[in-house]
Protein backbone atom coordinates (compact mmCIF):
# COMPACT_ATOMS: atom_id res chain seq x y z
CA UNK A 1 0.00 0.00 0.00
CA UNK A 2 1.36 3.34 -0.60
CA UNK A 3 2.41 5.88 1.92
CA UNK A 4 -0.19 8.60 2.73
CA UNK A 5 1.10 11.99 0.96
CA UNK A 6 1.97 14.90 3.57
CA UNK A 7 -0.03 18.17 3.27
CA UNK A 8 2.05 21.65 2.69
CA UNK A 9 0.90 22.20 6.43
CA UNK A 10 2.65 18.60 7.60
CA UNK A 11 5.67 19.44 5.80
CA UNK A 12 6.25 22.71 7.07
CA UNK A 13 6.05 21.29 10.43
CA UNK A 14 8.74 18.77 10.00
CA UNK A 15 11.08 21.32 8.21
CA UNK A 16 10.57 23.67 10.51
CA UNK A 17 9.28 26.41 8.53
CA UNK A 18 6.02 28.22 7.29
CA UNK A 19 3.75 27.11 4.69
CA UNK A 20 4.48 29.73 2.26
CA UNK A 21 8.41 28.82 2.26
CA UNK A 22 7.15 25.11 1.62
CA UNK A 23 5.29 26.44 -1.60
CA UNK A 24 8.03 28.21 -2.84
CA UNK A 25 10.30 25.56 -2.87
CA UNK A 26 7.95 23.17 -4.00
CA UNK A 27 7.18 25.69 -7.51
CA UNK A 28 11.17 26.17 -7.28
CA UNK A 29 11.88 22.60 -7.66
CA UNK A 30 13.68 22.94 -4.82
CA UNK A 31 11.08 19.88 -2.89
CA UNK A 32 9.70 16.92 -5.07
CA UNK A 33 6.11 17.63 -5.00
CA UNK A 34 2.56 16.81 -6.55
CA UNK A 35 -0.63 18.69 -7.47
CA UNK A 36 -3.35 17.17 -6.78
CA UNK A 37 -6.44 18.08 -9.10
CA UNK A 38 -4.19 20.72 -10.21
CA UNK A 39 -3.98 22.48 -7.20
CA UNK A 40 -3.00 21.12 -3.96
CA UNK A 41 0.68 20.15 -3.61
CA UNK A 42 1.13 17.17 -2.17
CA UNK A 43 4.46 15.70 -0.54
CA UNK A 44 6.60 12.44 -0.06
CA UNK A 45 7.29 12.02 3.56
CA UNK A 46 10.28 10.22 2.73
CA UNK A 47 11.36 13.00 0.69
CA UNK A 48 10.74 15.72 3.38
CA UNK A 49 12.39 13.58 6.07
CA UNK A 50 15.48 13.34 3.63
CA UNK A 51 15.73 16.69 3.03
CA UNK A 52 15.32 17.70 7.09
CA UNK A 53 18.05 15.24 7.60
CA UNK A 54 20.24 16.66 5.42
CA UNK A 55 20.55 14.14 2.40
CA UNK A 56 19.68 16.83 0.03
CA UNK A 57 19.55 20.77 1.86
CA UNK A 58 18.36 23.15 0.12
CA UNK A 59 20.30 25.63 -0.40
CA UNK A 60 20.31 29.46 -1.76
CA UNK A 61 22.63 29.63 -4.71
CA UNK A 62 24.06 33.25 -4.58
CA UNK A 63 26.77 34.59 -6.39
CA UNK A 64 30.08 36.51 -5.20
CA UNK A 65 28.32 39.88 -6.54
CA UNK A 66 25.66 39.85 -4.59
CA UNK A 67 27.69 38.91 -1.39
CA UNK A 68 29.53 41.83 -2.13
CA UNK A 69 26.69 43.73 -2.89
CA UNK A 70 24.86 42.43 0.65
CA UNK A 71 28.37 43.44 2.55
CA UNK A 72 28.82 47.30 1.05
CA UNK A 73 24.70 47.86 2.09
CA UNK A 74 24.77 46.11 5.42
CA UNK A 75 28.19 47.56 6.41
CA UNK A 76 27.88 50.65 4.66
CA UNK A 77 28.00 52.71 8.04
CA UNK A 78 31.22 51.51 8.82
CA UNK A 79 32.99 52.26 5.58
CA UNK A 80 34.15 56.19 5.26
Amino acid sequence: MREKLLTTREASQILGISEKEVIELANQGKIPSYRIAGEFLRFEKKEILRIRDGWGKIQATVNWRERIADFFYFNDFYIL
